[in-house]
């Protein structure tokens, strides 16, 4: 645990992202491509950091020639050892950390009893226990900065929980549930932390999701045309609410309409919010595509 930070008493201040360095996971591509172009802008020196070495390869090659210190880092977040020794390096080429913003996440498709038991440790090995092991790993070089910030990408999925995404929905709730109670214990020091809820959002992704071996190749693909034309949400409009985020410090983001919708809805009908939700799903496909296997959500 930390020690108390005297900077716990201005937690509501701005941080300053000119000249901060921040470090970014899932940053090859959508939120966490967008949210690491924005942050240099913002004047940030950047840690990025994915398991897609050539699509990491060509942001740092576009961020430098924009003036932005980079150092990148080819890591699958289930690779614990790596994760370990990632603080270490970071220090040595940028001397601190003061932003960890964890975007990296999968989803499968395909329902429960289609699921094998590997394949669904495989969503909740990266989306639970590597935003985790990151934030484990960082929090030391965090604390030693007067002023920090960690925000961990949830997910709607993490308000409401559909059916025909149950291991991401068990990954993303546990990230939520993670992040409130980190942060309750963080308090008393100058680290803040954000839960980040995206809607859907306009990303390649949905298309490449990895399938279980139990779903059909055409209802796969159904299901993926299905769940994306329900995304309204641009990659660059959610990072940009994630980086204002990260500059107000904001205990919660929510991205899109939908997200908000959902965050209401599942207050005031903690239990029958999904019989509103299944007639959203249902309008988007075929009543195979909606009751069965749907798209990945992945940031």
């Amino acid at each position: 645990m930390p020690r108390i930070n005297p900077a716990y008493r201005s937690r509501r201040a701005r941080l300053e992202l000119r000249d901060a360095v921040c470090v970014v996971t899932g940053a090859a591509s959508g939120m966490g491509l967008e949210s690491a172009r924005l942050l240099a802008q913002r004047g940030a020196e950047l840690v990025i950091v994915d398991r897609d070495g050539a699509a990491l390869h060509d942001l740092a090659v576009e961020l430098r020639a924009g003036g932005t210190t980079v150092s990148m880092h080819v890591i699958d977040l289930r690779e614990t050892d790596a994760i370990e020794a990632l603080p270490a390096a970071v220090l040595a080429t940028h001397g601190r950390v003061d932003v960890l913003l964890n975007c990296a996440g999968v989803s499968m498709l395909g329902r429960f009893e289609q699921l094998s038991l590997d394949e669904f440790r495989w969503v909740v090995d990266i989306n639970l226990w590597g935003t985790v092991a990151m934030n484990k790993a960082f929090l030391p070089a965090l604390a030693r900065r007067p002023a920090a910030h960690i925000a961990n990408v949830a997910s709607l999925y993490a308000l409401g929980a559909p059916a025909g995404r149950v291991p991401y929905v068990t990954s993303k709730f546990a990230v939520r549930g993670f992040t409130d109670a980190l942060r309750h214990e963080l308090e008393r020091t100058g680290i803040t932390m954000s839960a980040v809820y995206p809607g859907g959002v306009r990303t390649a992704i949905i298309h490449n999701a990895r399938v279980a071996e139990g779903v059909p190749a055409d209802v796969a693909a159904r299901a993926a045309d299905a769940q994306a034309s329900l995304y309204r949400t641009t990659a660059q409009e959610a990072a940009a609410r994630i980086v204002d985020g990260i500059e107000r410090r904001r205990p919660r983001v929510f991205i899109g309409r939908d997200a908000r919708l959902a965050d209401i809805a599942t207050r005031l009908a903690p239990v029958w919010y999904w019989s509103a939700m299944r007639g959203v799903v249902a309008k988007a496909g075929d009543t195979e595509t909606a009751s069965g296997a749907s798209a990945a959500h992945a940031r």
